[in-house]
């Protein structure tokens, strides 16, 4: 990331009309849905400021802070990508407001015919806000974000090109008190943040107009350091850290950002098995997949998805079966399996599943 960008207000300084905190960030929901049709398809931007117009609110916000931007066959369009699917896929929950929120902050937007270069990086200065001060300074304690603490930071920092800097403060912490960013404390693996890592390699590969089934693993874990991903999404940890390397392996096996194209997930799916042609996809409704030796590590996929989230190393599930998943057991399977593959190897290990169990438990 440049760390010498400069930081520009923009539209930001209009007002989106949030709503009251109890709605979180409904209305930015419900702009997608309507924005994009209830259709997982990239759409021209011009049409998605059109459905929008009727919603009353300004549209500036959505597809210039929060989306991503592309120009495609010359058409300004807006693409779809993980905040995207999770707004058309799922109903509205804090898991939403928290995914957005991390887009807003990542501030990865592209690019449109016109648009001036500081506008792929709209958002520097709430940015940095989290990454320098939030984080380090503030530890993550949401008490302490107020408008006159965001107004010092950007007006101390030389990179922030504007007259003033009172309406985005209050505008910023207003946003901010829409989603309660104390969540970003948590070191667990959560859901919203398996997901900003889908959505964070989404907007750099596309930003690089790279096709990120071609990138390895080393090298899509480096987009995500260069970009300061681990600096905006919450307290770094060890349990992320070893996530993040298995939840690569599945972003790239699955294609990328491609895995919203069927026909693109089907062809990648025949370069790791022969006999597909009896692979359908009758069911739209989305999978779950969770990592062998993690099950913490859950990641909602498009249904298509499957076989090559296996490949990856993830068990596959249906969303509602795994609300009834017995974990433990799960897990119990996964490693006895583990402890018979190393006697076939002639390994004979000195520990039962059982005892295994009770060591992880108890670390």
């Amino acid at each position: 990331m440049d760390s010498q960008a400069e930081w520009r207000p923009g539209s930001f300084t209009k007002n989106f009309s949030w709503g009251a905190r109890s709605r979180g960030l409904y209305n930015l929901y419900e702009a997608i849905r309507v924005g994009f049709n209830n259709e997982l398809r990239d759409t021209p931007r011009f049409l998605f400021r059109n459905r929008i117009e009727a919603l009353g609110r300004p549209d500036f916000i959505p597809i210039n802070f929060f989306l991503f931007n592309r120009v495609i066959d010359g058409v300004d369009t807006i693409i779809v990508d993980e905040l995207v699917y999770q707004a058309l896929t799922f109903s509205h929950s804090n898991r939403f407001d928290r995914l957005a929120i991390f887009a807003f902050n990542f501030s990865f937007v592209g690019s449109w015919k016109g648009s001036k270069p500081y506008q792929s990086r709209p958002a520097l200065w709430a940015h940095h806000y989290i990454s320098d001060r939030f984080g380090p300074v503030h530890r993550w304690n949401s008490t302490k974000i107020t408008a006159d603490d965001i107004q010092n930071f950007v007006q101390s920092d030389p990179r922030y090109r504007a007259e003033g800097a009172r309406k985005l403060s209050t505008n910023l912490n207003y946003l901010y008190g829409q989603v309660d960013l104390g969540f970003l404390a948590s070191k667990k693996v959560d859901r919203w943040w398996v997901d900003a890592l889908f959505l964070a390699l989404d907007r750099i590969t596309a930003t690089r107009s790279s096709t990120s089934q071609f990138n390895s693993e080393e090298r899509l874990h480096s987009y995500l350091l260069a970009s300061d991903f681990f600096g905006v999404s919450g307290e770094r940890s060890i349990a992320k850290d070893l996530a993040s390397k298995h939840l690569v392996d599945l972003y790239r096996y699955c294609g990328g950002i491609k895995r919203f194209d069927d026909d693109a997930v089907r062809a990648r799916t025949a370069t790791f098995f022969q006999d597909i042609e009896n692979y359908a996809v009758n069911n739209p409704n989305p999978i779950a997949a969770v990592h062998k030796t993690n099950l913490s590590i859950f990641k909602t996929l498009p249904r298509v998805c499957a076989m090559l989230a296996r490949v990856a190393g993830f068990e596959t599930f249906d969303i509602e079966d795994l609300e009834n998943l017995d974990t433990s057991a799960l897990a119990r399977q996964n490693i006895d399996r583990a402890l018979e593959n190393l006697r076939k190897k002639g390994i004979s290990p000195k520990i039962s599943s059982e005892e295994l169990m009770k060591i992880i438990r108890e670390s």
